[in-house]
Order: C-alpha cells, then structure tokens, then sequence
C-alpha cells in the first residue's frame, strides 16, 4: 500500500470507528530492529486474555462461546438477529469484554436470550467454550443473566460517590471483599516513613478465601502463569538482539518481575527503563495503568512496541531541555515545586504494535513510570505516539464535525490553521511536564485521593499544558508559529469539555471515566468562575448552543488559578477537596444540552469512538530457518485480526 493511496479507515459499526495506522519507516530499519520489533510484538500480542479477564471474570467464555457461534453457526445469518449478535461480538472484542471501553456500561445485546439458545443447541458441543464437567444448560444458566440482565454486573468500573465501589464494579480485581475491606488490607501494609513506595497491590487480585483477605499474585507459576511465560518466551528472544546493554538488562528485568511478581523489582525496572534513552526501540509490557480500578490501584496489562520518530522527537526534547523553566515558572504555590527537575525525556513515536489495555482503543501519549517516588528521584519518560495522531486527523478531514459545533468563521479559520498542531503541542506539555511536574508533601499517601486520584492527576496534567500554550516561551523556542496559535486548543479544549464529548455519552448517564471527567471539571469551572466577566459564554443561535470564548487571555489566569488549587490538593493529598471538585463539576450532565448535542451529532453519521487494526508482521526465512527480513502488512480486516488472535494467542 503507497503512502497516497493508503486506506485509514477499516469499518464502522455501532458507536465504534475502526482505523489502519501506518508504521513510517519501519522498511529503513536494520535487521536486527526489525527482529526486536517482530519479538516484542509477539511478546504484546501474547498477554491478550489477561486484559479479557481482568475486565470481567466471564469476558473469556462469553467471548469464546460468540465466536463459536460467529465460526461454526451454519443457518441463516442475514437476520436482523444474527447480524446484531454480529454486531455485539465486535464490541466485545473492541472492549475487551462485555462492557463499555469508555464509559464502563454493560452493553445490552439487540437479540433475545431464545435466539442465543437456538444458535447454541444448533452447534455441536465440542466446538462450545465448556468447562470441565459443565454442561449446555449450566454454561447458559450462569452466562445469559451476566449478557442479558442490566441489573448483573452493570458497570465494570462504578465510580459513584457514597457506594462501595468494588461490590458495584465488575471488574475482577476482587472477589468477596468490600472496598473498606481492601482500603484496610493495603493501609496496613505501608509504612508512614518508607520514601520509596512500592505501588501495593498493582499485580494482583485480591480475595477473601476462608475468612482472609489474600492477594493471588500475577507472575509465572501464579495467576495468569500461562499467558506470562508466553510473553517471557518472546521476551527472551528480544533480549538476544536488544540494541544495547542497558536495553538488555530492562527485558531481563521485567522478566525476573514475571517470575516473581516482587514490586521491588518492577521498580528497578522502570528505573533501568527510564534510563534507555538511546535505544530508537523502546516498548510497554506489563500491569500499568490502573483506570480499571474503582480504587486505582491495581494495574490492567498492556503493551505498545514502536520506535522513535527523529524528526518529530526534535519538538519534544525542546520542551524536556527547558523541564526546569516550566516547573520553576509554575503558578502554583513554591511548596509543591520540584527544586530540581529530573530525568525527563521526551520523544515522538511511531507504534509499530498495540496490545492489551492499548488496543484496540489507544492512547496517543503516554507517561511513565507512575510510581510517585521514582518520578520524584528519576523523572519520567514521555512519548506522543505520532502515527496514531496521523491516522485520527487523516480519517477525520472533512467529516463535517468542526462546522456543525464550531461558534463561527473565526474559530474555524484557528482549528483549520493551528490545531493540528497545537492539539499535538498540548499532549506533549500534559504527558511530557505535567505528569512529571509538582511534588507531594513529606508523609502524603500517593494514594491518599482514593477513586478520585486519576481524574485529580489528568486535570492536572491538562492545566499544565493549557497554562503553557500561551507562554511567549512557546514562541521562543519556536514550538508554535505565532502567539495566537494557542486559541485553537482553548477553544476545542472548552468546546469539547463543556458539549461535544457528550456524544460518548448515553442519555440518562454521568460522566465516568477519569479523561472525560477531567477535561469537564476543568471546563465547567472555568465557565463558572468566569461567568461574571463573560469570559467564556455558551451561546444559543437558530436554536443550536455553541461555545463562544470572549476573553483568552483572562481564561489562561483562570486555567492556572485551578491548576494551583489542583497541585495543592494533590500535594497535600486533600481527599474532601478532590471529592467536592469532582462532584461538583466533573460528573453530572445536562439533559437538555446532551440531547441537543446527541441529535446534532448523529445527523453526521460519525462514531465518537475510534480504534485501530494493528499490521501484520511475517519474518522471512532462509533454508535454516533464520531470519532474513521482516514484511509488514496492512490488509488484515477487523474479524480476521481479531478471530486470528483468538486463535493464535489464546492462552487463558
């Protein structure tokens, strides 16, 4: 496929668009680079059914017995039945589960529980996801009420101020324990004085077995064994052409961590990881991010594999060589301030695989490790994953979105000018300082914000940047053309906080995931607090509300005056804080403007949601069955990946 003719977009099916992306440079790599590449995806795609299962504890059979169905149902498959059964499995297999990738909702299947039993007793048993002993009628007895019935198990992550927020998530990070019960069961394991934490918990579930809350750990010989020495197997062969020692020693690192499952040594890890700044290679692998969590503690598996682009890499090493000027330039109060900066790299990527929680919804910038203490002493390393951010602005020229919900010419003509650029500013500054920025007080528990935490760091890190965008540094280093440049983000950040991402939304729901969350607590409250001076105002013509910003230099001193009351409840760890900022500003949605915005939005037959079909990499042999290239592909459709991975990689 040429670069001018290549096809970004897959399909489209419910609330879900699914896009190629295209790994730039990936034919001018040596050998060796594309080896390390090919192992490391392997090694990615291998830890498939953990993020299955740790979604939902029935995620894996329920996904196993649609795809029974989809391979080997031999009627007739043109019913309005079949086909959203067809429909459902597809979401399935975009969510990792049963349940909303975003907004954590059980999805409700368009076809009855008589019809799935037809299919079922229509196939021969030997083909169907049984479990020892089990049969027909029990497989269906405990799975139709977990697919059909909306009051089991109706949210996988339930964020709900004033419920315990593990019995009402299903998620499987816990089994029969409640959330004080867990919150004890960790609090009694730290250590008021220990300066280098480990992140309790990360890796494991926790359970009550006999009366005893006890972790089942997720290592080699524990839980999940199966699918972690697959990943090590391809581990170790990346291992054998790492492009240098230090890149060495993280694989062997992070394998130890598989076998282990000490928490010790994942530090170590990601402290030798943070230091491989050379390697153009660099990968994810492992329990990372814990938005899965109510309590956002314990870690959902994923991988990304990719490499650095050198061009793009250049806007990003500008902002982490001048690290210590943001942080010193700051608004917020010299308390929380780093007085030294350290260890931030920053780099533009192009992904060459996506895996786990990173697939097939992605992320386009990342920023790791999360341990608190390491960010303080190590730093932290960034990337912004180019090719993904190619492939989003590609598929979405000319959809109609921006001249539907943008106020006027004006706007238009700064979105067309600057956002693209700008938008991919924004996620450097958010990823690359405002994650690694700021420090906690001595003593502050970094998991003292509870469920609120993830939502608190994302506003946090988004102000970070929204503050910078305006800077004159940003035109002194030559990251933005002209000082006006910085409006296109403000008005797009403001009119998506505070309208367009409602799209994502059900009628009748709440804003729920920490992203979401975040960008309208920071829209609202600016809104509010700067109603007086009309600073920002929602407008009403010929009946369609738009967000119009009247004053952007008064709304940059309202982003930094929330960034400073952000950093401080942070810093001092003020749990009632948080909670008021997050209840009062980031969760309820207004009816009448979701609707409108719903309506207006579904006339331009777009998806809110977006994901990716990886390529396909296939190594050359030579008669000794070495290898002598790597070939990459893009021709694989949505099913065919998803049924080839099912296939291949099935290992739970």
């Amino acid at each position: 496929m040429e670069q001018n003719s290549f096809n970004y977009t897959v399909e489209q099916f419910a609330d879900l668009q699914l896009l190629r992306y295209r790994v730039n440079g990936f034919e001018e790599l040596s050998l060796p680079r594309k080896q390390l590449i090919y192992y490391l995806s392997q090694a990615a795609l291998e830890g498939r059914d953990i993020l299955f299962d740790q979604n939902g504890k029935y995620n894996l059979q329920i996904r196993r017995l649609l795809e029974a169905i989809y391979l080997h149902y031999e009627g007739e498959r043109s019913t309005s039945e079949f086909q959203a059964l067809e429909v459902y499995l597809k979401r399935v297999w975009f969510a990792n589960g049963i349940h909303h990738h975003y907004a954590c909702d059980k999805f409700i299947p368009e076809f009855s529980a008589v019809y799935l039993r037809s299919l079922i007793d229509s196939l021969d048993s030997s083909v169907l996801p049984l479990e020892e002993g089990e049969s027909i009628d029990e497989l269906c007895h405990k799975l139709f009420p977990v697919i059909f019935d909306p009051s089991v198990m109706p949210k996988r992550v339930n964020q709900a101020d004033g419920e315990d927020l593990i019995l009402t998530s299903a998620a499987n990070y816990y089994e029969g324990v409640t959330q004080q019960e867990a919150e004890e069961f960790y609090a009694s394991q730290k250590l008021a004085d220990d300066e280098e934490p480990v992140m309790y918990g990360m890796n494991s579930r926790l359970v009550k077995k006999d009366g005893v809350v006890q972790e089942e750990v997720w290592k080699i010989g524990g839980m999940y064994s199966a699918a972690l020495e697959k990943i090590v197997y391809w581990l170790e062969k990346a291992m054998d052409v790492a492009e240098n020692d230090t890149q060495k020693e993280v694989i062997r690192l992070l394998i130890e961590f598989y076998h282990t499952g000490d928490l010790k040594t994942f530090d170590r890890y990601s402290i030798q990881w943070l230091k491989d700044t050379s390697s153009l290679v660099d990968f994810v692998n492992g329990f990372i991010e814990s938005y899965g969590d109510p309590l956002g503690m314990k870690a959902s598996w994923e991988s990304i594999v990719n490499f650095k682009d050198l061009e793009a890499t250049r806007r990003t090493e500008t902002i982490s060589e001048n690290a210590q000027w943001f942080e010193d330039h700051s608004p917020v109060d010299a308390r929380f301030k780093k007085e030294q900066v350290k260890g931030v790299s920053a780099k533009v990527i192009t992904a060459a695989m996506l895996a786990g929680d990173l697939y097939p919804a992605s992320a386009i910038g990342i920023n790791l490790p999360n341990s608190n203490w390491i960010r303080s002493v190590h730093g932290s390393k960034s990337v912004t994953i180019g090719n993904l951010t190619e492939a989003y602005n590609k598929a979405a020229h000319g959809n109609g979105f921006r001249e539907e919900f943008v106020y006027g010419p004006e706007e238009l003509r700064l979105l067309e000018t600057y956002a693209d650029i700008t938008d991919d500013l924004h996620t450097d500054l958010h990823e690359c300082l405002g994650h690694g920025s700021g420090k906690l007080l001595p003593g502050v528990d970094p998991d003292a914000l509870k469920a609120h935490g993830s939502t608190i760091e994302e506003a946090r890190a988004d102000l970070f940047g929204l503050y910078y965008l305006p800077d004159a540094k940003m035109v002194e280093l030559g990251l933005v053309p002209d000082a006006d440049a910085y409006k296109a983000e403000y008005y797009s950040y403001m009119m998506n906080g505070l309208m367009t991402q409602l799209v994502r939304i059900e009628p009748g729901c709440t804003v729920e995931e920490a992203h979401m969350r975040n960008r309208q607590l920071i829209a609202r409250w600016a809104l509010e607090q700067g109603r007086e001076e009309r600073v920002v105002e929602m407008v009403v013509r010929d009946g369609k509300t738009y967000v119009k910003i009247n004053d952007y230099c008064k709304l940059r001193m309202l982003f930094g005056k929330l960034l400073a009351e952000i950093q401080r409840i942070k810093s001092e760890g003020d749990y009632e804080a948080a909670r008021m900022l997050v209840e009062n500003y980031a969760v309820k949605v207004d009816a009448v403007l979701h609707a409108e915005v719903l309506e207006r939005y579904r006339k331009l037959h777009l998806a809110p949601y977006k994901g990716f079909v990886n390529p396909v990499y296939t190594p050359v042999l030579d008669a000794e069955g070495n290898i002598t290239d790597v070939k990459v592909t893009y021709g694989e459709g949505y099913a065919e990946q998803m049924l080839r991975y099912s296939r291949e990689y099935s290992n739970l």
